[in-house]
């Protein structure tokens, strides 16, 4: 039976030996006082951030030794206290404390202090913290920001407006877009466009190109993933780009060549607006409005099981078929127009100018690039003229040879009518802008390169003015 006791015995000062070990390695201040308001324990940080040594106060009262002491007070009424601000003589300090309670009897107190010196790093460090995680959501912002709108779309056939119409009323709502289209055709724009008309404008627009990354990456690079999912994991896991979008709009452009399996998740993503990280077994619940484009048939693709039928008709809830430049060959030449117009404003130059003949070789060509292959060739033609006005020799030879190859010559009188027709429409804008007035015709003749004479004379001979108004 003694040598039970003093197994016993030697086993809870062993304990005690090992709490007070632990007391005396932390690196705040610890004081502990009983229900009589006793000093009982403290441990050397304490004296280091209060100044008072341990057998100045242990077995004391403590208000004996610090008459500000709050300490009592958390004993009494058996309050917890955070983040207490004192100040004894030059030192300062901040201290939590709460009640020690045992069998539902407080029993004691025991206050946590840590020094000024301390909390200040920390304040400054959380703030630097704070600085950083504004300047990367700044970063984000900006990266991911839209910047085009539906002013930024030209063009005023048919087909063109009736999309712009759709898209506009589409940006009111919060439903799926599928933008369907040739390579080259604007499906982009549009997405922005619609993006900047919604009540989304101020979030993210987030673009992804799916036939860009590689199957192995695409679904971690939608959805993120977990530290620790896969070999070479970025510490602390990565954020998707849905998460990033979270408020704002995805635009998955090339979605037919999502891969089959990804379907199935991105269709859950659009039924239960939740994602879930590679790697995590929590779903997160996120607000992202999906635009999706494609120049592929997706019916096509639905026959022949490469594309989901479910999810097809899960994006197939407003539809944009996006014409091809080759079908609304009349939007050429204000295409062309804004275009020299944004060449020179960016290049600080005088207005470019086309000749008739170059006019009427682009719009006679077929553009298998849309309106991406006609910016290249005006970009082509602007760095190879040295003057203001575009010929035809300044155009890409792509361009001249394919032409002659693949298009009938054109006959004399349609090209006649399609360039007065064209001088026509630039001069009536350029009137408009300026006004009809003496004055406002001075300035147009100046914005269309030509003498006050020469404009009058193309005015009466496009029938503009009759001779009497001269």
């Amino acid at each position: 039976m003694m040598s039970n006791w003093g197994e016993l015995e030697r086993d809870v000062y062993a304990q005690v030996e090992w709490l007070l070990a632990i007391l005396q390695s932390i690196h705040d201040g610890v004081l502990v006082i009983d229900d009589q308001e006793i000093v009982r324990l403290v441990n050397p940080e304490y004296t280091n951030i209060t100044g008072v040594e341990a057998d100045e106060i242990i077995g004391k009262r403590l208000r004996d030794v610090r008459p500000n002491a709050q300490l009592p007070e958390t004993l009494r009424d058996g309050r917890v206290r955070v983040g207490v601000y004192r100040k004894e003589g030059e030192k300062e300090y901040v201290v939590d404390m709460a009640p020690i309670i045992v069998n539902h009897r407080v029993i004691g107190a025991v206050s946590i202090c840590k020094g000024l010196t301390e909390v200040h790093k920390l304040a400054r460090e959380l703030k630097r913290n704070k600085e950083k995680l504004s300047e990367l959501k700044r970063t984000v912002d900006s990266i991911y920001q839209a910047k085009y709108t539906f002013q930024h779309i030209v063009g005023r056939s048919r087909q063109l407006t009736e999309m712009i119409r759709i898209a506009k009323r589409a940006a009111e709502s919060d439903l799926p877009v599928l933008i369907m289209g040739e390579s080259g055709t604007g499906k982009e724009l549009f997405a922005q466009a619609i993006h900047q008309a919604s009540a989304r404008a101020e979030r993210p627009f987030v673009p992804v190109n799916c036939a860009a990354i590689p199957d192995s990456l695409l679904e971690s690079e939608l959805f993120g993933y977990v530290e620790g999912s896969f070999t070479h994991a970025k510490k602390g896991g990565k954020i998707g780009l849905f998460e990033l979008a979270d408020k704002g709009t995805i635009f998955l452009d090339e979605i037919g060549d999502l891969p089959y399996d990804l379907q199935a998740k991105l269709l859950r993503v659009l039924q239960e607006k939740t994602i879930r990280k590679v790697g995590d077994t929590r779903e997160k619940a996120i607000d992202v409005r999906i635009i999706a484009a494609t120049n592929k048939d997706l019916h096509q693709l639905v026959m022949k099981q490469y594309f989901r039928e479910d999810l097809f008709y899960r994006l197939h809830v407003i539809t944009l078929h996006l014409p091809p430049l080759r079908e609304r060959k009349e939007d050429i030449p204000v295409l062309i127009e804004s275009m020299l117009q944004s060449a020179a404003t960016s290049a600080q130059h005088p207005v470019y100018s086309l000749s008739s003949e170059a006019l009427a070789l682009l719009q006679s060509y077929d553009w298998p690039g849309n309106i991406r292959e006609l910016k290249n060739a005006i970009d082509y033609a602007i760095c190879m003229t040295d003057k203001t006005e575009i010929h035809l020799h300044h155009l890409p030879p792509s361009i001249s040879k394919g032409q002659a190859v693949c298009q009938p010559p054109v006959p004399a009188q349609p090209l006649k009518k399609v360039l007065e027709e064209t001088e026509r429409r630039l001069i009536l804008e350029t009137l408009h802008q300026f006004g009809s007035d003496v004055e406002g015709k001075r300035k147009t003749a100046k914005a269309l390169g030509m003498s006050l004479a020469t404009l009058y004379n193309k005015l009466k001979k496009l029938g503009i003015i009759q001779t009497e108004q001269l």
